[in-house]
């Protein structure tokens, strides 16, 4: 998948220092002076991009589940004809990028998402929903015995899995970014191997 190169504009610079202070001091504990100082504009010059702090935390918890989305349907456009594994291997790949480079929003998710207006909470959800069934049909194209159920409990069970790098200590204390997308990418396919293994019987 192409990666962008272009400098960030500014209205990405105010997003991506919003993640990163609400997730470190919770939504209500930031003001908006302080996002501004973050990037070097006044607190009034952000209502030039932003109406205020609530439509900050929709962008980013909508334009996040809408990017996963996208990636996802990018990369398997990207290896169309490909083999099952080498399908589930990009997509376990993307992620990984998402959970190493974007920890403050899976932070924001876990605790603001109910801090969303209806109408954008009910967007990310339909959004996220459409991620999981898409990881649904590859999972179940390289473990057909899958049921579609067990194929989706699979699916999230691994997202909390990519998804718990926040809590794995700050990002100087990891042991390397390539090392530690590694290791997650092993545990996702050893987690969908498990989960289409049928059990022995008793």
């Amino acid at each position: 998948m192409a990666t962008r190169t272009d400098a960030p504009t500014r209205r990405e610079q105010i997003l991506k220092e919003a993640a990163r202070l609400f997730a470190e001091r919770g939504f209500h504990g930031v003001g908006v002076d302080e996002i501004g100082a973050a990037v070097g504009i006044s607190g009034p010059g952000l209502y030039r991009h932003f109406p205020g702090k609530d439509a900050m935390l929709a962008e980013l918890l909508v334009g996040i589940s809408g990017q996963l989305l996208t990636g996802a349907r990018q990369r398997l456009e990207e290896v169309d004809g490909a083999a099952p594994e080498a399908v589930l291997d990009s997509l376990i790949e993307g992620h990984i990028d998402f959970a190493l480079d974007d920890r403050p929003l899976i932070t924001l998710h876990d605790r603001e998402l109910d801090r969303l207006r209806d109408a954008d909470r009910k967007l990310v959800r339909q959004l996220q929903r459409q991620y999981v069934e898409l990881w649904v049909g590859v999972v179940r194209e390289l473990y057909p015995e899958l049921t579609e159920p067990a194929a989706r409990s699979a699916v999230h069970s691994v997202f909390g899995l990519l998804n718990s790098t926040p809590h794995l200590g700050r990002p100087g204390a990891l042991p390397g970014r390539a090392t530690t997308a590694g290791l997650l990418h092993r545990m996702a396919r050893g987690a969908f191997a498990a989960a289409g293994t049928p059990c022995p019987s008793a």
